[in-house]
């Protein structure tokens, strides 16, 4: 899904937080999180993974509400990865029946509190009837401003890169005028700022061909607890800590801490 705008808050003079409310400590405009541990959180409790699997519908739904709560702008979310096809048939299967019911079922609670869901990802390999159903909440919700939900569904990072080369040659770009800002303009989430804050939950300690360009210079926090415990305790706690961090982007030694206004 190539970009069709410049890419926000590419320098990181321009950077600025939202707040929830005054006197709150700034949160980051744009928070990537990888969902891991729903299949280990479902085994500890001796039941199927697919019962992991509903209870991260759950967390998700508890972090998008608390997200847009918080006036995080963005918020991306890695649900299917290009390797998740290699999981056991059944579990696959039994992933897009929950995706497709929770898509139906969240459309309208996204509309009521001014979420727009977007898709991002190779979404040829879906069935069609469920690639309808993304294009259908895609544009119920595209008029809403308070928050932008985006989704990843058979998405790597190296597939978004490979997937902005060839769109930049079939747009006749000219290699003397290929630099970073008009390359970037071809990726996924190209009209957003590039992320603040990257979690990962579960115990892994790796990015996993997630947003690879778009997290060059995102603020990395990890945590032990399983995708299906991560509450709004969880993600205030991943918020401190960015709060708390000096961030540097590149050479210029150019500095804007977490916790307050560039």
């Amino acid at each position: 899904m190539p970009g069709t705008a410049g890419r926000a808050g590419a320098n990181a003079n321009s950077m600025h937080m939202a707040t929830e409310t005054d006197n709150v400590k700034p949160v980051p405009r744009h928070i990537a999180i990888v969902m891991d541990g729903n299949g280990r959180w479902a085994e500890r409790r001796h039941r199927p993974r697919t019962f992991g699997h509903q209870a991260g519908v759950r967390a998700a739904r508890r972090i998008v509400e608390s997200s847009a709560r918080r006036g995080v702008e963005a918020l991306t979310l890695f649900a299917f990865s290009s390797e998740n096809w290699r999981r056991p048939r059944t579990e696959v299967d039994r992933l897009m029946e929950l995706f497709a019911g929770s898509l139906k079922r969240e459309v309208r609670s996204l509309n009521e509190n001014g979420v727009r869901l977007r898709f991002i990802g190779d979404l040829s390999r879906f069935r069609e009837e469920l690639r309808s159903d993304m294009r259908r909440a895609e544009r119920e919700t595209e008029s809403n401003e308070r928050m932008q939900l985006c989704v990843a569904m058979n998405y790597g990072g190296r597939w978004d890169i490979v997937n902005a080369v060839l769109d930049c040659i079939e747009s006749g770009i000219e290699p003397a005028e290929l630099d970073e800002q008009a390359f970037g303009d071809h990726l996924c989430l190209a009209d957003l700022p590039d992320p603040d804050l990257f979690i990962r939950t579960g115990g892994e300690r790796r990015i996993s061909n997630f947003l690879l360009w778009q997290l060059a210079y995102t603020e990395l926090y990890f945590t032990d607890t399983l995708w299906p415990d991560f509450d709004d305790d969880a993600l205030s706690a991943a918020i401190e800590d960015f709060a708390g961090r000096q961030r540097r982007f590149g050479r210029t030694g150019a500095q804007v801490s977490g916790a307050s206004r560039a």
